[in-house]
């Protein structure tokens, strides 16, 4: 039958060939939305008219798979939400949904894992960064978008559903049965002077930070606040697999390491760019060394907070190279109560790199071998609290961080107590 198809097809377009050879007509501008339009309608119409089950499809359906399609060739990001997306979306906002409490894109064609959210049902499964999603209860998921996907991962609180996942590094292919839960998101935790022991008796501070949500800057505020009465004298800020979150939530923390309306991010695109400074609201700049933590599960919000703290020359940045997500989405709803999700800039740091799809080079770069990031992992589900003991012994970028932290505390005190050299 697909032969036949094809054959047909073929006749008729060589008859239409055969048709312009001998009645020529002006070549129309292919870049012309009357006669796209002319185009798609033409097409819908045929749909309708000619299509074997009468009935089954309505203009509707037809203008939806257009936009969706429409929004597919673009990029990753981009995508036509029906009424029933945009409102699912609408509702991902909340600080409090029903699901399994996984941050997934797609990479490589591939639904795949970015991180899953601690205190959630894919953290005490085991599942990880990276890990592929095959199947969602049975059905394939290589032709999902990212909105269809979250979609099909929500669910009733209490519903079970089954997740096939491939691990990346050896290949191995499981089921998973989860149970969907409410998920409750703590964007600032284990925030803690690290064990004196391990620092060289110096009292360096560690935070922790999982996304960016509107709290997030007031949060961790706080949580120096209560550090600083402990005697803190430098600083750990740890965005491994932070997928990102609220833009003005990450400017608001660099806010509390540089002074008020510092650049740390600008955009641009088609449409006149736009620069994000940094308020005095969350009270006076800390000024302590600080060393920032990233991965390649970095991403978004993480990547603007270390690339902007790194140029302006107030971290460190020690890890890995970050994801690369350095997009801006624009959401608009159209009459119907559909949206597009359309990307219309891209982000930028203080010193004019851009981040997306090149991510945030750190510093120092200190890479985890898969063996220890499973440590890192296991460390953290096996804490019944979700605050887990930090080992430096099995942290190598948390240990490369101390070192370094160490030595600025010292250089510190010495150019404080030093006297310039008088003349004689």
């Amino acid at each position: 039958m697909h032969r036949l198809l094809c054959a047909v097809s073929l006749v008729v377009l060589a008859g239409s060939a055969f048709a312009q050879k001998a009645s020529p007509t002006p070549a129309a501008d292919e870049d012309s939305p009357y006669e796209s339009v002319q185009v798609l309608a033409r097409a819908m119409q045929l749909i309708r008219q000619d299509y074997v089950n009468d009935g089954k499809i309505s203009y509707k359906d037809l203008t939806y798979g257009a936009l969706k399609g429409m929004l597919s060739r673009l990029d990753p990001h981009s995508e036509f939400m029906d009424p029933e997306d945009f409102k699912g979306m609408q509702e991902d906002t909340k600080s409090e949904f029903g699901g399994l409490g996984v941050v997934i894109t797609i990479d490589d064609g591939a639904l795949t894992i970015v991180n899953p959210m601690e205190d959630s049902p894919a953290f005490s499964a085991g599942l990880l960064p990276g890990d592929r999603i095959l199947r969602i209860n049975g059905e394939a998921t290589d032709k999902l978008t990212i909105s269809q996907a979250i979609d099909k991962l929500k669910g009733d609180i209490g519903e079970k559903i089954t997740l096939t996942i491939q691990r990346p590094n050896t290949k191995e292919i499981k089921d998973y049965e989860l149970t969907r839960v409410s998920i409750k998101m703590r964007s600032v935790k284990n925030a803690q002077i690290l064990p004196l022991d391990q620092t060289g008796g110096r009292k360096i501070g560690y935070v922790r930070i999982t996304k960016f949500a509107e709290p997030t800057a007031t949060e961790l505020a706080k949580a120096l606040d209560e550090l600083e009465k402990q005697g803190m004298e430098a600083l750990v800020l740890d965005l491994r697999y932070n997928p990102g979150g609220l833009l003005n939530s990450a400017v608001d923390v660099c806010g509390l390491f540089v002074p008020p309306d510092t650049k740390v991010v600008y955009t641009e695109g088609r449409s006149p760019g736009r620069e994000y400074r940094t308020s005095a609201a969350l009270g006076p700049q800390r000024k302590y060394p600080l060393a920032i933590l990233t991965n390649y599960a970095s991403a978004s919000g993480s990547e603007i907070v270390a690339g902007a703290l790194r140029d302006l020359n107030r971290a460190v940045v020690i890890g890995e190279t970050t994801f690369g997500k350095g997009s801006v989405q624009s959401v608009v709803s159209l009459p119907d109560g559909s949206a597009l999700r359309l990307t219309t800039a891209r982000y930028f740091t203080p010193s004019g790199t851009v981040i997306h799809e090149v991510g945030v080079v750190p510093t120092i770069k200190v890479t985890l071998t898969p063996e220890q990031e499973y440590d890192l992992w296991k460390m953290r589900r096996e804490s019944v609290t979700g605050e887990p003991t930090l080992s430096l012994a099995k942290d190598a970028q948390l240990s490369r961080a101390v070192d370094m932290l160490q030595g600025s505390v010292i250089f510190a005190e010495r150019k404080k107590t030093s006297q310039p050299a008088k003349g004689l």
